[in-house]
């Protein structure tokens, strides 16, 4: 199976474009449906979290309990979890978040929780973005580090690959940031048995520590793909180039979250959320 036609879109996809480069800003299209597909994923589960609550509480006075959500509530919902883990693994390896640097960033994340409106099957996506950020952004993080203990260290890599990519969400449900009611401490979804969760957790260190098998990203990968190798009975194994076992990752991480979504959700997202969990 040829991966080029992958590698192909992925390049395109990682070109800056335009109103973006007018102003000096390397803004992508994977970027941009990244932006929109959280914004989206995010609303779809605070309309599921209310329909839940308003199903509990039929006929009861804890209804009332139900706080009206802003805008600004929303916002920092979803910046915590594009920035939260970032900033619990920072300090930790020395490292100045991205968002001290520039706003364009978590503005670009705002504006679109402004104009999200609309509701799109876009878990395929999820697999492109989610390898950009698990092979392109945190592994060069870890690898090219100052600390020659932190740069071998595949646990240091895997470990951050976990908590960057779901320490936000970890914060947000831990804190009910997402519920319809007013913050209250509570056991994050990550820790229940099956959560919705459940994926990408698992899922990150996966992927991260295949791609840093694939291109013997540092020298314990290297090993181990050899060892593998000739238990299967192999001989020699050169490292895969980092263009193609992204591409294979992402093909990887598009079938984990189609298939979440299909038992999740159903095969096409449905409007009426409440009307989908009395059917379940």
């Amino acid at each position: 199976m040829s991966l080029q036609p992958f590698i192909s879109l992925y390049r395109y996809a990682v070109e800056p474009i335009a109103p973006f480069t007018w102003f000096g800003t390397k803004v992508c299209s994977l970027d941009l449906v990244a932006v929109f597909r959280l914004c989206i994923a995010l609303r779809q589960l605070r309309e599921i979290l209310h329909a839940k609550h308003c199903q509990r509480t039929a006929g009861e006075n804890r209804l009332a309990l139900v706080e009206e959500r802003s805008f600004t509530r929303d916002a920092c919902t979803m910046l915590t979890i594009v920035f939260g883990g970032e900033a619990i693994i920072g300090p930790l390896l020395g490292i100045m978040p991205s968002f001290m640097f520039s706003g364009v960033s978590p503005g670009l994340y705002i504006a679109a929780q402004a104009i999200v409106d609309t509701e799109l099957p876009l878990s395929i996506v999820d697999g492109f973005t989610r390898a950009m950020l698990l092979c392109s952004l945190i592994p060069p993080v870890i690898v090219t580090h100052t600390s020659p203990v932190i740069a071998s260290s595949p646990w240091a890599l895997l470990l951050s690959s976990l908590v960057i990519t779901n320490g936000g969400f970890f914060i947000t449900n831990m804190f009910s940031f997402m519920e319809p009611t007013p913050f209250t401490l509570t056991t994050p979804d990550e820790l229940k048995p099956y959560g919705w969760t459940a994926t990408d957790i698992w899922s990150a260190p996966l992927i991260t520590g295949l791609y840093a098998l694939l291109t013997h990203a540092q020298p314990f990968w290297a090993e181990l793909h050899s060892i593998i190798s000739i238990a299967v009975g192999g001989g020699k194994v050169s490292p895969m180039d980092p263009e193609s076992a992204r591409a294979l990752c992402a093909l990887i991480l598009a079938v984990f979250f189609s298939t979440r979504a299909a038992k999740n959700f159903g095969l096409i997202w449905k409007k009426s959320v409440s009307e989908k969990i009395k059917t379940q």
